[in-house]
């Protein structure tokens, strides 16, 4: 497989705000492809961070009495906190308080300022004090004047403005649009990007001068860069882009930006006609996931239902940190509709796929190998049983899962992992080696299926590891397995576990209480 780039981002994560479930779901999901593609031999940059700037930060420290520095400071560290205790994979985390990043944007500000895609103008309309958004007199009626997200009413405004020339960029849009109709996905968010754009766009301001915590207009003190217009700008300024020379250019463009759904429009047209008007290349794919429920109902603080990071704590002290990866992308929102998060159905996911699937299998064939081979790999003579052949089946699997994880669909890449397991499963039960091993004259045909059963769990495992990492490496040193360095296209190539090779028995996913992570 030829080495390419890979690049992904998280969306920079608002500072006023406590790390949840939310942030945890988006930078987990960009941890499994990224280290998806690392093991296919690509050269990945992950990017997450953190969003600094803007009036609800400045009023949040001034009413605890600190500097707007302060509270961007103790609040990244804790986001900080997250990656590692989450084991995120990210090569780098930005924060849009950094000199780096602040002085790129100015300088492609400044070009834009040259260009007169940005003008000084008036603004007069509504504004989403929450979302920190403008909308005209048309879009905040079809709102009927209230926050789409937060609910609460939308407030009239009239200021001085420096603006972006997004109406000019209408036509270069809808031909984007038409051209690449996977450029945002899933399909249904697209739909909702196009009817809005149907309805014609209209310019959009860049600058405020009612709070002075950000980035200043180049050569206009009295102006501030708007929140979201210095937020697009981390996902080329982490690569340097904004200097004359970058080592990291070489992986712009992104290959997916993923967001949640509320936070779309900025990224699916303001981001790529700002792109335009920089002359640089376009995102490959904006992939905007829905969002998480809880119980049923809404998450609020008020009902008690928030999944916040004591929360997840107690699920992963119960479960395990690998439990929990899986469920968020195996039952997450993936696509258009929002997930419920339920604790029945969390133990559940964990018993049915993890405990009786993933960890009853590697048992079942670690210990058969360990009680009639005295844990040595047998060999394996080539013959299809039960009609399985072994090396199609896994041929077919390992092509479907890493075609999937490399298009996003994370949750088909894991199926063809586990369709793997089950067919193991389902083989032990057809053959039933534990039977043959009772005859000393099928000696060569039990060693065989043994061979194949192990043999196909460790390919399974290998398209598994990105999502459940630890207890993979654990079942691979039980049964002497490297997970590659450069690239696994060989690695889950059928034969790779050696006759001989000495094992033991492990035991991966432990069941447990129901109602424990009360």
């Amino acid at each position: 497989m030829t080495q390419e780039t890979r690049y992904i981002t998280t969306p920079i994560y608002y500072v006023n705000d406590r790390p949840h479930i939310g942030h945890v779901y988006t930078s987990t999901l960009c941890d499994v492809y990224a280290r998806a593609m690392r093991n296919a031999g690509h050269d990945v940059f992950f990017l997450t961070g953190t969003d600094e700037h803007g009036v609800k930060v400045e009023e949040s420290a001034e009413k605890r009495g600190i500097t707007p520095r302060a509270l961007a400071d103790e609040n990244a560290a804790v986001f900080q906190s997250i990656m590692k205790m989450f084991s995120l994979t990210n090569d780098a985390f930005i924060r849009t308080t950094d000199p780096r990043h602040e002085s790129q944007v100015q300088t492609l500000v400044s070009k834009l300022l040259a260009s007169g895609d940005v003008y000084l103008g008036d603004f007069e309309g509504w504004y989403d004090q929450g979302q920190e958004e403008y909308h005209t007199e048309n879009s905040a009626r079809e709102l009927d004047y209230k926050s789409l997200i937060s609910g609460k009413p939308l407030v009239r405004a009239t200021e001085k403005n420096y603006y972006f020339r997004l109406s000019a960029y209408q036509e270069r849009l809808e031909k984007l649009f038409s051209d690449h109709p996977d450029f945002v996905r899933p399909s249904g968010r697209c739909n909702e990007v196009l009817g809005r754009l149907r309805e014609g766009l209209q310019d959009v301001p860049i600058s405020r001068t009612n709070f002075s915590w950000g980035i200043p207009m180049p050569d206009d003190d009295e102006h501030v860069i708007y929140v979201w217009i210095d937020a697009l700008f981390n996902y080329i300024s982490a690569l340097d882009l904004g200097e004359e020379q970058s080592e990291l250019g070489k992986y712009w463009p992104v290959n997916y930006h993923v967001v949640g759904k509320e936070i779309l429009w900025f990224h699916a047209v303001i981001w790529p006609a700002i792109l335009m008007a920089l002359d640089l290349p376009l995102p490959q794919c904006i992939y905007a996931h829905s969002f998480w429920i809880s119980e049923g109902r809404k998450m609020s603080k008020t009902l008690g239902n928030f999944i916040d990071l004591e929360e997840i704590e107690k699920y992963i002290d119960v479960y395990s940190m690998d439990a929990w990866r899986y469920y968020l992308v195996t039952q997450g929102p993936l696509g258009t509709t929002d997930a419920d998060f339920a604790a029945e159905k969390f133990h559940d996911v964990y018993n049915a796929h993890l405990v009786n699937t993933v960890g009853n299998c590697a048992s079942r064939v670690t210990a058969m190998i360990e009680k009639y081979f005295d844990g040595v790999v047998p060999s394996d003579n080539g013959e299809i049983f039960a009609e399985t052949d072994w090396k199609t089946i896994c041929g077919d699997a390992v092509t479907c899962s890493l075609n999937a994880m490399d298009t996003f669909l994370l949750q088909e890449a894991v199926e063809s992992a586990m369709s793997i397991v089950r067919q193991v499963d389902l083989f032990i039960n057809t053959t039933a080696p534990f039977k043959l091993a009772k005859d000393e004259t099928k000696q060569v045909e039990l060693g065989a299926i043994l061979y194949q059963c192990i043999e196909a769990l460790r390919i399974a495992s290998i398209l598994l590891h990105p999502v459940i990492p630890v207890k993979m490496d654990e079942l691979h040193q039980t049964i002497g397995v490297e997970m590659p360095s450069q690239n696994s296209a060989a690695t889950l190539t059928w034969g790779g576990i050696q006759p001989g090779t000495l094992i033991q028995k492990v035991a991966l996913f432990p069941r447990v209480e129901f109602a424990t992570t009360e």
